[in-house]
């Protein structure tokens, strides 16, 4: 018992500066955020006052934008994982001696830094474009396409091929847990590559798939420079709006209200997410 009780608290000493780090770093500014987001804001300056104000305010005029930063999220997040899912099966399935250097390929893309990716995709979508410039040149449209910057595809695509290879990782990383005695057992059994892939890699891919999907929801829904630079203002999330709250309006309490709503709403969509991935690999 001694022994166990010793253990015990080894573990909490050596846990005990990384939960330091995250309680200073992390909780203690989301708790401040949270008491903040009951305050009200007069002549600038932030009055500390118990009402729900903020969040009545919040769901009454930001329900569409809410709505629309979900579904746009949900969407890129579920493209972004199928498609790291599908790149990273291949380097892991196919890759062999190259899988490596295909992995460090796909992780260098990060050095190119998100604004030069913005940008990037600007000069491609614009009506001087790569795009339009060969539909024109082909004759296929008489005139530049405008709808394909400053449109939600536009930030469809921006923040897919940025997400990519933070998705790419955690796949993999699961992908090379996946012992191929296992698979190799259901292909001795008659399985089919679909079967082997939906019976014997998936079910072990949950967490990862679900990380995934995380992230590149969670990058996607607090971002506001994609949407400012390429979505045009027809394509407004609520990082717009809450950036608007903490800079020229300087609202914090209804920033701070506007954060957790969504915040919240990302938690529910995530866990949705996640029961219906569940639910269907267990139907099939």
């Amino acid at each position: 018992m001694t022994g166990r009780i010793r253990a015990s608290w080894r573990s909490v000493a050596l846990m005990g500066p990384a939960a330091a780090v995250l309680g200073f770093l992390f909780l203690l500014p989301l708790v401040w955020f949270l008491v903040v987001s009951f305050y009200r804001v007069q002549l600038f300056q932030m009055i500390p006052d118990a009402s729900l104000a903020n969040y009545t305010k919040v769901l009454a005029d930001y329900a569409g934008p809410i709505a629309f930063t979900a579904a746009i999220a949900a969407a890129i997040a579920a493209i972004t994982t199928v498609l790291a899912f599908v790149v990273a099966h291949m380097i892991w399935a196919r890759g062999g001696a190259f899988g490596a250097f295909l992995l460090g390929a796909t992780l260098l893309t990060l050095f190119g830094g998100y604004l030069v990716k913005i940008y990037a995709w600007r000069t491609i979508l614009g009506r001087e474009g790569v795009i339009n410039s060969t539909l024109v040149g082909l004759g296929l449209v008489k005139q530049p396409i405008d709808a394909l910057l400053y449109s939600p595809t536009a930030v469809v695509l921006v923040l897919v091929s940025y997400l990519l290879p933070f998705a790419i990782l955690p796949l993999y990383g699961a992908l090379r847990a996946v012992d191929p005695v296992s698979i190799e057992a259901a292909r001795d059994l008659g399985a089919t590559p679909a079967g082997v892939l939906r019976d014997a890699v998936l079910p072990l891919c949950v967490p990862a798939l679900a990380t995934s999907f995380a992230l590149c929801f969670l990058l996607t829904a607090g971002d506001f420079v994609t949407p400012r630079l390429v979505g045009g203002t027809q394509t407004f999330m609520m990082g717009n709006f809450i950036e608007s709250q903490f800079g020229l309006r300087m609202n914090v309490p209804l920033g701070a209200a506007m954060t957790f709503t969504t915040l919240v709403t990302s938690v529910c969509v995530i866990g949705a997410a996640w029961a219906g991935l569940r639910h269907f690999l267990r139907a099939k």
